[in-house]
């Protein structure tokens, strides 16, 4: 590294912690969502292959979290993979697959995160339904930020999901589907998705560039505010984490108003 590169990361380091020092933990978001974006690019641009850039992308999710924590955020949603992603090149998706499988028993072996997974397990091959069955059952009693590891999940499938789950309720408990359809309501749809009962995202980022949530957690974000970085997210950076949280913090929810 040159003089240069030192200095910048100097500078970085300093203006990061004049942020954080103005940042007021009482408008921190409890629940971020974040997709992912841009390991390939990343890789591209370094000359690196894609699996690579999926690994430095997997590297910073640890890194994320501790972020996370010291700010005071409760739940972490990550999209690691979409449906869509399961029809990408089996070159591609197989170590893509075992580098997910790799962040899960990371995340489960370190100790600080309950981790929760959000998506459609029959769509994933069985060693990767083991490990998150697995990774579930070690955390289920820790005491830390709830990590949502989205695998295999698509907003449109959660809500076909959610609306399938009311019905097999109904008709296990004898519910006719005239008494169904007059008590369906919002609350209703939203115990069946996969979040559950938990909180709605109050912040989505997404990194890269790209300004569009292509099917994440279309429901739960109807009132939530969204960050679009530019940087992608192997370089996504403390600073960037930080300037999303201001700019959170400096918006009116409305709340649709």
């Amino acid at each position: 590294m040159n003089l240069r590169d030192k200095l910048r990361g100097l500078l970085v380091r300093l203006y990061a912690r004049r942020v954080e020092g103005h940042l007021d933990h009482a408008q921190v978001p409890k629940h971020i969502g974040v997709i992912m974006d841009g390991n390939r690019r990343w890789a591209k641009a370094a000359g690196s292959t894609t699996a690579q850039g999926h690994r430095a992308g997997a590297d910073k999710i640890e890194e994320f979290l501790g972020w996370c924590t010291e700010t005071d955020v409760e739940v972490v949603t990550l999209w690691l993979l979409s449906t869509d992603n399961l029809d990408r090149p089996q070159e591609e998706l197989v170590p893509l697959l075992g580098i997910i499988e790799d962040v899960v028993r990371s995340l489960a072996a370190d100790g600080r995160w309950r981790v929760h997974h959000v998506g459609t397990r029959d769509l994933l091959p069985s060693r990767m339904q083991t490990t998150l069955k697995e990774a579930e059952q070690a955390t289920a009693d820790v005491d830390g930020i709830l990590v949502n590891v989205a695998i295999g999940y698509g907003g449109r499938q959660e809500i076909a999901d959610a609306v399938r789950s009311m019905l097999h309720e109904a008709q296990d408990r004898g519910t006719s589907m005239e008494e169904l359809a007059e008590a369906v309501d919002v609350d209703m749809i939203g115990r069946h998705l996969y979040t559950g009962d938990q909180p709605d995202p109050d912040l989505v980022i997404r990194t890269s560039g790209e300004q569009r949530l292509s099917g994440f957690m279309l429901w739960q974000t109807a009132h939530s505010e969204y960050y679009f970085c530019e940087v992608f997210w192997p370089a996504f950076r403390k600073v960037d984490f930080l300037r999303a949280l201001r700019d959170y913090a400096a918006r009116h929810r409305r709340y649709g108003g």
